[in-house]
């Protein structure tokens, strides 16, 4: 038994010390979602300031702890008067709740560059699970940095009443699935 502990310590240390830490290029990334305004068109914004990070030991990030945090006082839906509702107690409440977060607990890959993305969504103070379809775009070295680099498009619904935003709000006002789509960069530290 004691040789059993003393393999899965060393075989999880290597891991850890294995592990490579990539981190949220700003410049290449954008975290926007849509929805459906009065059933006949579509709205869509952005929050202009969140950051990510995972980390991975294998190749193919199968293997991938990812996390990522929103500042949803810098939501951007391109019209300031909407904005400032959207953080109101009506829907975000910005000043009770501030962040949304993501933390993922499994990545699974379904196809050449295709997989899915499970984690907890916290957001509006619930926190609930929520998977996500994953495009990994590749992984370069980058002619400048010469660093390497993996690119990402992550899409999904969700629902904003599993969250409690816009309670109010009916579904044929503001459509109740929340359309959500990241395009990320990231670096390998």
């Amino acid at each position: 038994m004691k040789k059993i502990v003393a393999l899965f310590i060393a075989f999880t240390s290597f891991a850890v010390a294995n592990a490579q830490t990539w981190s949220l290029d700003k410049a290449h990334a954008k975290l926007s979602f849509g929805v459906t305004h009065l059933l006949v068109s579509n709205v869509e914004g952005a929050f202009n300031s969140f950051d990510a990070k995972f980390t991975s030991t294998k190749e193919d990030f199968t293997d991938a702890n990812i996390e990522l945090t929103a500042d949803v006082a810098t939501l951007d839906t391109n019209n300031e008067k909407r904005d400032e509702h959207l953080k109101t107690p009506d829907f975000f409440d910005v000043a009770k709740y501030p962040t949304i977060s993501f933390k993922s607990k499994s990545l699974k890959k379904v196809a050449d560059k295709k997989y899915k993305l499970a984690g907890d969504l916290t957001m509006h103070g619930v926190t609930k699970p929520v998977e996500l379809d994953v495009t990994l775009g590749g992984t370069a070295v980058h002619p400048y940095t010469k660093k390497t680099i993996a690119g990402f498009k992550i899409t999904g619904t969700l629902k904003r009443s599993d969250f409690g935003v816009g309670g109010g709000t009916p579904a044929a006002v503001v459509s109740d699935d929340v359309a959500i789509e990241t395009s990320a960069e990231f670096v390998k530290d």
